[in-house]
């Protein structure tokens, strides 16, 4: 009787082992190709480590390519544009779990429509736009189509980590002499931290990762953001694997910190509403 819950429970953790090296295998190619140097790429073959490591791909990424300016380039408009993102959606987020108002479902509606369209549909209108304006080949242009096109999930999102908050805690506030905005800015802010460090985290993932926007609206190697950047280690007749790879590797760092810094929040805020009692 006691072998079947351990063979269960052995199981079950093997099943977890197999997904997590399944999960992590492409990162550990990633790093094994950006140490194996150019003359062992493809003289090796396969092999689950090079039998020389090298860091020249590294060196030449850093020094001798214009990584460091994609690199820079993609950490302004993630930052930018996830704080911005943060503080609309909250305020939109907290108005309309609060508030009842005249044409609120149609606009609830009308946000979710715009999640329906495929971004490639939406590109050529965005060019037309930004053009007279002067917004295209600019870092300020991709923060606002980023912004534009995470707003709509990130107020669905911290609509319901403020569902998840009673609201006799504001009316408490409020009868001491509190403010809307007072017991908003002391009261509920401090309460959904973990929700605005998921929608952090998910804002700031999906501007460092977004490749069609930046493509199609940066001419410029000077303003491009590091997924454009990678393809400029494609050339006409080969690709710089070792380049590629080495670039990717330093691309993952300022995301892994961004989410070590908020872990103990997102870890919260993504489990938030999970068990009801």
């Amino acid at each position: 009787m006691r072998a079947k819950p351990i063979l269960l429970v052995t199981a079950h953790r093997l099943a977890i082992l197999a997904y997590i090296a399944f999960a992590l295998f492409p990162l550990y190619w990633l790093l094994k190709v950006a140490v194996t140097p150019n003359d062992l790429l493809y003289s090796e073959g396969i092999r689950l480590w090079p039998s020389r490591a090298s860091l020249e791909h590294f060196d030449f990424v850093l020094r001798h390519s214009a990584f460091p300016v994609f690199f820079r380039n993609s950490l302004i408009v993630s930052g930018s544009t996830a704080v911005i993102v943060t503080i609309l959606a909250s305020l939109s987020g907290y108005a309309l779990s609060r508030f009842n108002f005249r044409g609120k479902y149609w606009l609830v509606a009308l946000m979710l429509l715009t999640q329906m369209f495929p971004l490639v549909m939406l590109v050529a209108p965005i060019f037309k736009i930004l053009s007279p304006l002067g917004l295209t080949n600019s870092l300020t242009g991709l923060v606002i189509v980023y912004t534009a096109f995470n707003v709509p999930f990130a107020t669905f999102l911290m609509q319901s980590f403020f569902d998840g908050i009673p609201k006799d805690l504001e009316e408490a506030a409020m009868i001491d002499g509190a403010t809307q905005f007072v017991a908003f800015r002391q009261i509920i802010l401090p309460l959904t931290l973990p929700g605005i460090a998921a929608t952090l985290g998910f804002v700031f993932t999906a501007a460092w990762s977004e490749l069609l926007f930046s493509l199609m609206l940066i001419s410029g190697n000077y303003q491009a953001t590091f997924p454009v950047g990678l393809l400029s280690f494609v050339s006409k007749f080969s690709v710089d694997f070792g380049q590629m790879m080495a670039a990717g590797v330093l691309a993952l760092i300022p995301a892994c910190l961004f989410f070590l810094l908020i872990q103990r929040y997102l870890v919260q805020g993504l489990t938030a509403g999970a068990v009801k009692g």
